[in-house]
């Protein structure tokens, strides 16, 4: 199962953790990374996402993504074909960067985007399967369960 982390879950563990929702996407981050670690999911992503670390002015995080960076399987390049698909993406009030980092998933087929940001979850019509980390964690454990059964 290939999945895409965009900025907002890859930095989700430095945020606020006093709120409920972003201790549990924390959490449920922590969890992701453990499943990239023993190879049960593979991480891919772009230049879009080594672009904006290396803009980070929070060095402590853009060392933790550089390291999750190296986790990579796959690096989407930017090509004419993704800026043509983004800019479809900006038409359903996807911003700029964001709508690069849905093209480079679509166009690496993941099965899932992973995000934090709301305004990406709601807006995004597309091929992939987007979810917040709390989601896609307890989806994947019911689909464990099932599989157990």
């Amino acid at each position: 199962m290939k999945i895409y982390l965009d900025t907002s879950a890859l930095n989700r563990i430095f945020d606020d953790q006093s709120q409920p929702k972003i201790y549990l996407e924390a959490s449920s981050m922590l969890i992701i990374f453990m499943l990239i670690d023993s190879g049960a999911i593979e991480f891919v992503s772009s230049d879009v996402l080594l672009f904006e670390n290396s803009s980070n002015p929070y060095l402590e995080r853009q060392a933790f993504v550089s390291l999750c960076i190296q986790k990579v399987k796959q690096i989407q390049t930017i090509h004419e074909g993704i800026l043509a698909r983004a800019q479809e993406m900006e038409k359903q009030h996807i911003k700029g960067l964001d709508a690069l980092h849905l093209a480079c998933a679509e166009e690496l087929k993941a099965d899932y985007f992973l995000t934090c940001d709301d305004i990406i979850l709601k807006r995004y019509k597309g091929i992939i399967k987007i979810q917040n980390p709390v989601d896609f964690v307890i989806n994947l454990l019911k689909e464990e369960a099932t599989n157990d059964s």
